[in-house]
């Protein structure tokens, strides 16, 4: 997809947001929902997607929603070193095919880095047991503040 077009909803997050497909929560409020990746970059990548907007990418979001993501990418990456304790933290967005965006839902991804593991690739990484995302959460949700 191009950085113009349509929002689909049946995007996977549309989906997820529906209550159409599941997803393994870090933590919610009214406007925001962070969850774990189910295709994990690094232990403990973490997604956060804004409930409300339907901008594909960060050309389209409305300066209300950014400020929201903005804040809630802050408090889950601060929770998420707290609880890991990683030697540093990626954050990064991708808009476009061309930019490495593979879902179409606006969306930012916290991926806690180790200097002695290697980070798997975007997109390449194999699919994580839902019970290791979900004890990984409860650490992460456990240290927001």
């Amino acid at each position: 997809m191009s950085l113009t077009g349509a929002y689909d909803p049946d995007n996977v997050f549309a989906k997820i947001l529906r209550g159409d497909l599941p997803c393994v929560k870090v933590w919610e409020d009214d406007r925001v929902l962070a969850f774990m990746d189910v295709f994990p970059q690094s232990e403990g990548h973490v997604l956060i997607i804004s409930k409300a907007s339907k901008a594909r990418n960060l050309l389209e979001v409305e300066p209300q929603v950014m400020a929201d993501l903005a804040e809630a990418l802050r408090r889950t990456t601060r929770a998420v070193a707290r609880a890991l304790e990683p030697d540093g933290v990626s954050v990064m967005q991708f808009n476009g095919d061309a930019g490495g965006q593979t879902v179409f839902h606006l969306h930012f991804h916290v991926v806690p880095r180790w200097a002695d593991r290697p980070m798997k690739g975007h997109g390449h990484a194999p699919m994580a047991e839902t019970e290791t995302l979900r004890a990984l959460a409860a650490r992460i949700a456990a240290a927001m503040d």
